[in-house]
């Protein structure tokens, strides 16, 4: 084990900073069902988002809770405690949008309720006794929450860049909404690898729990657009497939099937760290004008 860690690069120095949670909210009455417009396989596929986070990232702040009382690190617990701030704030604006969803005839509890079921129940709290068992189950959590944050942190990298959206007139509530998640993953990017590292950092597991989190979301992710594609009240028998996201990942609307696959050897490489990747001084910019961000500070500032 201590050899793997020796192995681990430092983090870039200059991409660390203080984390905090923005109180944002947003106002989805004039959002349309399809709110990139002519594109309704590109809206749900990210629809799915509003779908998988909350219960993901209600299961992230869950776990964490538990794993504050073994850091010894001072600042990694900060970080960890700005961490647990962030995901509860998005869990909750995520959540939000599922009202306006109903609203416009697609109801999303059928799918949901899987979801929570596999947060909740597969993936939570086990009747273990206390001892080796019980920090056993809760570091194969953290190493998968570590992995999943891999992919969280490189679909805010994406979003952040994603200029195609823009170009084809994205509604501007949800493209905001989408953007100040994404830049807050990649401002928190190398927390869970930390924290990971701290409390453990044995390679095979890193291995293992990437397949286990790599193949669950693929499954869910696909499940959710397929749902969303076949109850679109406008969408009579629609269809989603994996030939849709290839061909949507060309046209920069999704991110594209071959930066999906670099990303794997990527996580795996025994040299990884997440602040090789992705720019913290670009999501502290966006999280500097965007609307909903910039709103949630005057609201502090004002209370203060």
């Amino acid at each position: 084990m201590s050899n793997t860690k020796a192995r681990l690069p430092q983090p870039v120095a200059s991409e660390h900073i203080p984390l905090k949670a923005r109180n944002v909210s947003f106002s989805w009455e004039k959002t349309p069902l399809h709110w990139l417009p002519g594109d309704p396989f590109t809206t749900h596929t990210i629809n799915v988002l509003h779908l998988l986070l909350p219960a993901g990232e209600r299961w992230f702040v869950h776990v964490y809770k538990q794993a504050l009382p073994l850091i010894r690190d001072e600042e990694l617990r900060a970080d960890v405690i700005g961490f647990i701030g962030q995901e509860a704030m998005h869990a909750q604006a995520h959540d939000e949008v599922l009202p306006h969803l109903r609203e416009q005839g697609l109801d999303p509890t059928p799918y949901t309720a899987q979801v929570d079921w596999l947060f909740e129940k597969l993936l939570g709290d086990r009747t273990l006794p206390p001892g080796r068992a019980r920090r056993w189950w809760l570091l194969e959590r953290v190493a998968m929450i570590a992995a999943i944050e891999h992919y969280t942190a490189f679909l805010g990298d994406w979003v952040l860049n994603a200029h195609e959206l823009d170009r084809r007139g994205a509604d501007p509530t949800m493209l905001d909404l989408l953007r100040w998640h994404g830049a807050e993953e990649v401002e928190h990017r190398s927390v869970a690898f930390d924290l990971f590292v701290h409390l453990d950092g044995c390679y095979r597991r890193r291995a293992r729990t990437w397949a286990t989190a790599f193949t669950a979301l693929v499954f869910l992710w696909q499940r959710g657009a397929r749902f969303f594609m076949e109850n679109d009240p406008t969408l009579p028998g629609g269809k989603a497939t994996f030939r849709d996201f290839h061909r949507s990942g060309r046209a920069g609307t999704l991110p594209s099937t071959g930066a999906m696959l670099r990303s794997i050897p990527t996580y795996l490489s025994r040299s990884y760290h997440p602040s090789q990747e992705g720019s913290t001084a670009q999501a502290v910019a966006y999280l500097a004008a965007s609307p909903a961000a910039t709103a949630a500070e005057a609201r502090a500032n004002g209370a203060a």
